[in-house]
């Protein structure tokens, strides 16, 4: 393998750990969990303590009026549907777990539409 993979697959590995292990003690508050592929966006609510996935949003989502794509503000409409479905079963307040992605671009832009619909995180 290739030295600068390696060095990228061991600085993905380390932020993942480290992301992780500042959420994982936040048990009484479900987790915003945002997933990026190179063609989607895929964004959770997750109940820890239920091992349960308790509402879901994706550009993919039959319930979405138009096919969305990977953008910036597709990010931001997801980050709105998932706090009105929040919003639906009584939750204001998340932990938001980014996973092993960067704070920008497009999941900086699901935490703000998340913020700006009302989920406080």
């Amino acid at each position: 393998m290739d030295s600068s993979k390696l060095h990228t697959s061991r600085t993905r590995k380390k932020r993942a750990l480290r992301v992780s292990s500042k959420i994982r003690d936040t048990t009484h508050k479900p987790r915003l969990l945002v997933r990026r592929t190179n063609q989607h966006i895929h964004v959770q609510l997750v109940d820890d303590q239920a091992s349960t996935t308790l509402a879901s949003v994706s550009t993919l989502s039959k319930g979405s009026t138009k096919r969305m794509s990977k953008s910036i503000d597709s990010g931001k409409q997801l980050g709105h549907d998932i706090a009105g479905l929040a919003k639906g079963l009584g939750i204001q307040q998340v932990v938001f777990d980014r996973g092993r992605f960067k704070y920008h671009g497009i999941i900086a832009s699901v935490a703000q539409g998340a913020r700006d619909a009302g989920l406080v995180f």
